[in-house]
């Protein structure tokens, strides 16, 4: 099966899909013994430009919805329509194009390269995303100068604050294009201010038009959304 573009996925149909993300009554099991459900018959729907939290405590499945969410998992029963297609029998290696046109990550920890410079950083998902050579660089540099850090192009991780790391790691996320951006305890590592700052940025981004489902433990942070979700032993509830 050939994924044609960042536009389109496969079995897409021709008219705009209702909805981004659509998961049709997904559980999710681990092997025991005992069976462990992380996720329990769970349902959502995301349309086009949508801001949702998923909040819930440590334990509570947050995780597992990431992963199925990015394509990094699959379900053990139900459906996940992505832009309106089934990705259920996807291979491997179509998911990880899907994922690298379609998905941008945001991680708690930033997953930088340390020997590498915020410029390099920003470039390294394009190399995968198929953007043209020739585009590469102003759009990275671009994308840094949306996330207040033109002045920080030639440096290295390590001498940036958290905060500055944390944008870089957005800039990286959104700079091939992304319809669909997941955050994972965006603030975990942040103080109060900071966090303020990146969420400020995250609604920014969103406002322009991206997709947006941030999951945190921290219900400051969920708040902020349009719409919150918690899950309590993997189950999802709309507050």
């Amino acid at each position: 099966m050939q994924i044609a573009d960042s536009e389109s996925l496969p079995e897409a149909d021709a008219a705009e899909p209702e909805f981004v993300v659509e998961l049709r009554d997904v559980t999710r099991s681990f092997p025991g013994p005992p069976e462990v459900q992380a996720l329990k018959a769970a349902s959502l729907q995301v349309r086009a430009g949508d801001y949702i939290s998923i909040v819930g405590p440590s334990g509570s499945g947050k995780s597992t919805m990431l992963n199925l969410l990015g394509l990094l998992d699959r379900p053990s029963v139900g459906e996940y329509r992505l832009a309106g297609s089934l990705t259920g029998d996807l291979s491997d290696d179509e998911r990880a194009a899907v994922r690298a046109k379609f998905i941008g990550f945001v991680f708690q920890s930033f997953h930088l390269m340390p020997r590498r410079t915020v410029l390099d950083n920003v470039l390294m998902p394009m190399l995968y995303s198929g953007v043209p050579r020739r585009e590469r660089e102003s759009r990275a540099r671009e994308a840094l100068a949306r996330v207040g850090l033109s002045h920080r192009v030639d440096f290295f991780p390590s001498s940036l604050s958290g905060g500055e790391r944390q944008r870089v790691a957005v800039a990286r996320a959104v700079v091939s294009g992304p319809k669909l951006l997941l955050a994972d305890e965006p603030t975990g590592n942040l103080d109060q201010k900071t966090s303020g700052e990146v969420m400020s940025l995250f609604e920014e981004l969103n406002n322009d038009g991206l997709t947006l489902i941030v999951i945190t433990h921290d219900d400051n942070v969920a708040r902020r959304a349009q719409r919150s979700i918690r899950i309590t032993d993997g189950r999802l509830s709309e507050l």
